[in-house]
């Protein structure tokens, strides 16, 4: 009986240390998967994790200065036009100057025109309005840029490896183990799944950027609208 329950032990203790073995030969393959591609491969992951943290980076940058750009006061345009009903344009000057939002620049700048024509200032508004288009979407083309790269980028490592792993076919004058040729493959497949994940993460950043900055610029167009029907009929 004694003797049962130690072969039972030592049956309950190698399937644990098998199962350990296995789980770190799973957590080594993956490792390995990612960093035994060759010299070529290395570098192209290199440049595929830089790619991914300048998407990451720009997509965080770009989403707190969009969020920031985004909070107007629902009561600045109601002080504004009082300020301006009774003409104290420069407290509306120095609202427009403590506000710092793309609209309260907007307004600032059509303020400062008060007294030419409303073409002028509509143009004046306009001209300011594209600044802050620009700065709005400054380095998000850069996300789109990553987003086409990427998937490419990591193409070209798969055809490197592939192009390798033949030439050893080639060159192994037909003798080549199926094993080694199965892991260089699957190896060089790798980053082609990496670019893949890069150009996703970009692609979905970037959307998401631009219809946030679509709907700054749609808030904008209605402040500056109101702004200038506020001038041609300010009683």
């Amino acid at each position: 009986m004694v003797n049962i329950q130690n072969a039972a032990d030592s049956l309950a203790v190698a399937q644990e240390a098998l199962l350990d073995e296995q789980s770190t030969e799973k957590t080594l393959s993956i490792i390995e998967l990612l960093t035994s591609g060759g010299i070529g491969g290395q570098i192209i992951m290199i440049v595929l994790a830089v790619l991914l943290f300048v998407a990451i980076y720009l997509y965080i940058e770009r989403l707190l200065t969009l969020k920031a750009a985004s909070k107007v006061d629902k009561g600045f345009m109601n002080q504004i036009r009082d300020h301006i009903m009774n003409g104290r344009l420069d407290s509306a000057k120095l609202l427009c100057q403590h506000t710092d939002t793309p609209v309260s620049r907007l307004v600032e700048k059509g303020i400062s025109r008060i007294g030419k024509p409303l073409e002028d200032i509509n143009t004046a508004i306009e001209s300011a309005g594209k600044l802050e288009i620009y700065s709005l979407e400054k380095n998000v083309s850069i996300l789109a840029t990553i987003s086409g790269a990427g998937p490419m980028i990591g193409f070209l490592g798969t055809v490197v490896g592939m192009v390798l792993a033949f030439h050893e076919i080639a060159s192994g004058g037909g003798q080549i183990e199926v094993d080694a040729l199965a892991s260089g493959i699957y190896t060089a497949m790798t980053t082609t799944v990496v670019g893949l994940i890069v150009g996703i993460v970009a692609y979905i950043g970037y959307n998401h950027l631009v219809v946030k900055t679509d709907k700054i610029v749609n808030q904008m167009e209605a402040n500056a609208v109101e702004f200038l029907d506020l001038l041609n009929d300010p009683v």
